[in-house]
């Protein structure tokens, strides 16, 4: 009997003796059952009032489609084959109603609002090239739309601010292919062995420098898995701006340091000796160093958690709800998560909270490199948000949810299993005290949150959006960065713009920051914003007046105006400020939560840039402004094509407005420096790459609210801590199964994949 034999019978064996120990230890004893219990046994309860913030249906989506079809007067093309110079229909969303119809609704018994769509249509084929927003309804079968765009936006939108179409950037590789690269035959056989298919480009942003301008570097990469990493030293510029394809052309060639006029000029330099090359050796097929393919193979199965009774949280259409929170959620196609009527134990805490829009800030000595400003909500964060992996982008065991889009296509598509919500032990207690002093006691309460997370990839970067609920009703906001770094080709004093971290590539220097709204309601709609802080004050000692103590002070302000409550990005900011209800606690403060933001944000791209007005957001690490309807987003998807003229500047809301007993929303930036390095590679780690901000309650409750939790633990000297009537952890052993039953795995990434 060799080796392998004798391994192979001792695995079987253990396992069989794990199986026999687990039948022994749940024998006579009801194993957990794994299976959701009735709601009505978990504390909360759900409402189809949560369905006004809903998400469109697909069939609802189809009834927009049709009525816009029948409706508009013009051909509509579909937009997954519409050319520049065609009508199409961009997007579709449901149009969620204003705060004053929700609130009368929901508090108030008012009426339902009409459910509404946003559609946003490319009119591409008229003397007046425009984009165009409207409201459509009423749902499910509209008989009306309204063009809102001048009422949003104080004017029309000019057709160059629209964001590229997947056929567009087709269109721009088949351009580069067979058009601009045909023209240097010699340079790319010699240098590339260039067979037509080896490279794959990257789009940079924003595509000039001025108004109306749609010229774009492309940065050219091998075809291979993980191509961010190996870019190969060329980059075109291609101007795109005419409607007729056939007018595009190449405006600017670099090439390893050098530029050129076009690649025929390229060429012909090449030919007479005067182009210096940097070969490149052709990356394998999986990438070679960028393959995420793991290199050893799988050993022990790694932790899993489960839960003993099963989820003790609920899901239904659009709303979540536990034994102490509730609220309703929702994906915008372009800026992503966003979640509506937050309540702990049954009361508002947040009327909405969402992300706004995520940019990225790059320096290189390459052309594409150094002119990207990324704003992703351009993009679409929403529509990029795919199909999760179980057990890895999630516990296994977490609740799954499909979400629907409309975005480039007549036909709506589903991302399935893209959201997932489920309830994690962090593994450290939430508070915990061991009395060794006195009495001997311990207490302690698990720090069990519940989370509703998606995962949205953005070309070569994924971020992991998470909103986690926790038992002290505290509330957090986070992001985690993982994917691939982009890179540019390493020449000359690229070392001076990042790290080298493969024979021709340069980690890129780039700042990652993301804007959010939380529109906070404590206590109410009308808040006021508070400042405390602290300051050392010297005083005499009373009992020995002739010495100093500097003992910490109190400090408190009134931030009584939107000017006072704009914080730069670095600027100095009070530790403790929150949103104050007009109510107090039982011990006479102010009940309020209070705003914490996790961030390491590199630099504010400066305000001489012509185009910084677009991300003025970034300015501030924290700016609280008066709620306006007018005023809905920080950002806007037609920034990123004309930032130039911002479809929508920040900074103008910041007027000085009185923010004394008003309904006020709050817009928190966090964000990070990446400087990327060798342990970039293959890509990045989640791990240190996360902010977040948090919402925790100051003074809102006069004790801690997660006393109250059922998960508590204490017992003292004198009793068993064994017993399960002493400390149920104890009974753990009898009350739950070996293992729980999991789902088998699935997986449908791979379907309705966007293109860009």
């Amino acid at each position: 009997m060799n080796l392998k034999t004798v391994l192979i019978l001792l695995v079987l064996a253990l396992a069989t003796i794990f199986a026999l120990v687990c039948v022994l230890l749940t024998r006579g004893v009801k194993p957990a059952s794994c299976e959701p219990q009735p709601l009505s046994s978990q504390g909360g309860k759900h409402s189809d009032q949560s369905l006004v913030f809903a998400d469109l249906t697909p069939e609802e989506m189809g009834q927009v489609v049709r009525y816009l079809q029948r409706s508009l007067g013009v051909p509509l093309v579909d937009a997954y084959n519409a050319n520049p110079s065609d009508n199409c229909i961009y997007y579709i969303d449901v149009q969620i109603p204003t705060k004053a119809e929700v609130l009368g609704f929901l508090d108030r018994g008012g009426r339902r609002p009409p459910r509404q769509a946003l559609a946003v249509v490319y009119f591409g084929n008229q003397p007046d090239p425009n984009v165009t927003e409207y409201v459509v309804g009423p749902l499910p079968k509209p008989t009306t739309h309204q063009d809102i765009t001048v009422q949003k936006y104080g004017g029309k939108l000019p057709y160059h601010r629209r964001p590229v179409l997947g056929k567009e950037y087709e269109q721009i590789e088949t351009f580069l292919r067979k058009k601009a690269l045909s023209t240097a035959p010699t340079f790319l056989h010699q240098v590339f062995n260039y067979d037509g298919t080896s490279f794959v480009s990257l789009t940079s942003a924003p595509r000039g420098f001025q108004s109306g301008d749609r010229s774009t570097w492309f940065a050219l990469f091998h075809n291979v898995s993980g191509y961010f990493l190996h870019p190969v030293g060329l980059e075109v510029l291609v101007d795109h701006s005419s409607l007729d394809v056939s007018h595009w052309r190449v405006r600017k060639v670099f090439y390893n340091g050098q530029y050129y006029g076009d690649l025929v000029q390229l060429e012909s330099e090449f030919k007479q000796g005067r182009v210096k090359v940097a070969p490149v050796t052709r990356a394998p097929p999986d990438g070679g160093f960028s393959s995420m393919q793991p290199r050893a193979a799988p050993r022990a199965p790694f932790p899993l958690q489960y839960e003993p009774h099963g989820p003790r949280y609920s899901v239904r259409n659009n709303q979540v709800v536990s034994q102490a929170w509730s609220f309703a959620f929702g994906v915008n196609v372009n800026t992503g998560m966003r979640l509506f009527d937050i309540r702990f134990k049954g009361e508002r805490i947040v009327y909405e909270i969402s992300v706004q829009d995520a940019t990225s800030v790059y320096g290189s000595n390459c052309p594409g490199g150094m002119s990207t400003r990324y704003m992703d909500g351009s993009f679409g964060i929403g529509r990029l948000t795919y199909s999760l992996v179980q057990g890895v982008d999630c516990p296994y065991s977490a609740t799954y949810v499909d979400t629907h889009y409309l975005v480039e296509t007549d036909t709506p598509e589903k991302h399935k299993n893209s959201i997932c919500i489920f309830e994690q032990n962090t593994g450290s207690p939430l508070r915990r005290h061991y009395s060794n002093l006195q009495s001997l006691y311990y207490g302690g309460l698990t720090n069990s949150a519940l989370v509703l997370r998606s995962i949205a990839t953005l070309g070569n970067y994924d971020y992991v959006w998470d909103f986690i609920f926790y038992q002290n009703g505290a509330i957090e906001a986070k992001v985690q960065a993982t994917g691939y770094m982009t890179s540019s080709f390493l020449y000359g004093d690229g070392l001076d713009y990042g790290n080298r971290v493969g024979d021709h590539t340069l980690g890129t220097v780039h700042t990652h920051s993301i804007n959010y709204k939380v529109d906070l309601d404590v206590g109410g709609v009308n808040n006021t914003l508070v400042a405390h802080d602290m300051a050392f004050e010297s005083v005499q000692a009373p009992w020995s007046p002739e010495h100093q103590i500097q003992r910490p002070r109190l400090t408190k302000a009134v931030l009584d105006t939107e000017d006072k409550a704009a914080f730069r990005l670095h600027s100095n900011m009070p530790r403790y400020i929150y949103f104050a209800a007009n109510s107090e606690n039982k011990w006479g403060h102010q009940r309020g939560y209070r705003i914490q933001i996790i961030s390491f944000t590199g630099e504010h791209l400066p305000e001489a840039s012509l185009m910084e007005r677009a991300i003025s957001w970034g300015r501030y690490k924290l700016a609280v402004t008066k709620r306006k309807e007018e005023e809905p987003t920080s950002s806007s998807i037609y920034n990123q094509n004309d930032p130039w003229t911002p479809t929508v500047a920040f900074a103008d809301f910041i007027d000085n407005e009185t923010i004394v007993n008003e309904d006020l929303v709050a817009w928190i930036t966090t964000g990070f420096l990446h400087i990327p390095h060798a342990e970039d590679i293959p890509n990045t780690v989640t791990v240190g790459n996360g902010v977040s901000i948090f919402l925790r309650p100051y003074n809102y409750y006069d004790i801690d609210p997660s006393i109250h939790s059922p998960d508590g633990v204490f017992f003292s000297r004198e009793q068993d801590s064994s017993a399960c009537e002493v400390n149920h952890i104890a009974c753990l052993s009898k009350s739950a199964s070996c293992l729980p039953i999991l789902p088998p795995f699935t997986y449908d990434g791979f379907q309705n994949l966007t293109r860009l």
